[in-house]
């Protein structure tokens, strides 16, 4: 499911009270959303967070798991209070020409145990964590917030024209300059080795800088219904199964001078040379290998090993 919540433990994810992206302003209050349930930044940030993998793996130096946590919208005061006064790189973002900057949003353990790994390390933060940002720690977010810009322009693209740069801050671990009542869409993504305890990292887009994308942020996204019918996808099986494909065997492939094909003629004997295994294709693909012999008084091929078949690649 597109930003099904972590697969980790209750335990390991920092619980949070969130507005949910979608509702209906109450009478006498601000609408703090006014695009709606906000499902097609949702498959955005799925996709984004594909992307951003790389760009940690390559700091961090682990094979890494990432995934986007269902998106929230919320009062910038809100969600200051909701971090608390714990240490936080806010790393601003422009976006096109617009006033008001995205904040990519990392905590301080994270940024630490990416700068430890960058300098040779295993990756481990500082304990207790110090209450300030290093230049180096500063120079290291910048590097990633380059890189990440990069990756959100080509993850906005198919939806809206947007050029994301990173932007120097005076402080890094000073909050942006919001109004309290300014609301933001929280973008939260899940970053974790294997089953280990998870990092997460925000990116906020203020809804004022996303006015100018509302109607590509409002476009539904028609996805599947949950209720298949059972004799339409029997059909649909059966026709799948019934489609043939190629089925060869390469004896051999042998090399000639063009100069001795131009001179070939009827009764010429081309030598080939081919091992007790030949390959066996289906298409273009190789399915496996086998024996050359004989069943039924006609030539055949005992498969004698198989491919592994990914799943990956019929995607």
């Amino acid at each position: 499911m597109v930003n099904s919540p972590s697969p980790d433990g209750s335990a390991d994810r920092r619980e949070r009270p969130r507005t949910s992206a979608e509702h209906a302003p109450v009478l006498g209050t601000a609408n703090l959303n006014p695009f709606g349930d906000l499902v097609t930044l949702q498959h955005l940030s799925a996709r984004l967070a594909k992307s951003l993998k790389g760009a940690f793996e390559g700091l961090l130096r682990k094979d890494l798991r990432a995934w986007a946590e269902p998106l929230s919208v919320q009062r910038f005061a809100d969600y200051k209070a909701e971090r608390g006064g714990m240490l936080s790189a806010w790393q601003p973002l422009a976006m096109g020409n617009a006033r008001s900057r995205a904040q990519f949003v990392l905590e301080a353990g994270l940024v630490f145990e990416m700068l430890d790994a960058f300098f040779g390390g295993d990756g481990e933060a500082p304990n207790p964590l110090p209450g300030e940002f290093t230049l180096a720690a500063e120079a290291l977010v910048g590097r990633l917030a380059q890189s990440a810009a990069g990756l959100l322009d080509k993850a906005w693209e198919p939806l809206s024209r947007v050029v994301f740069r990173a932007e120097g801050a005076a402080n890094l671990a000073a909050a942006p300059d919001l109004g309290a009542d300014d609301p933001v869409v929280v973008t939260r993504f899940g970053l974790a080795e294997g089953e280990g305890r998870p990092h997460f990292f925000d990116i906020l887009y203020p809804v004022a800088a996303l006015k100018p994308h509302g109607a590509a942020l409002m476009v539904k996204v028609h996805g599947p219904k949950d209720g298949v019918e059972p004799e339409w996808r029997s059909g649909l099986t059966r026709a799948v199964m019934a489609v043939t494909l190629p089925v060869r065997s390469v004896l051999a492939e042998p090399t000639m001078q063009l100069g001795r094909l131009l001179e070939l003629k009827e009764g010429d004997i081309i030598p080939i040379d081919f091992g007790p295994e030949v390959p066996v294709m289906v298409a273009k693909r190789r399915l496996g290998t086998g024996l050359v012999g004989t069943a039924n008084g006609r030539a055949a091929v005992r498969l004698t090993s198989l491919e592994e078949i990914n799943a990956e690649d019929f995607q």
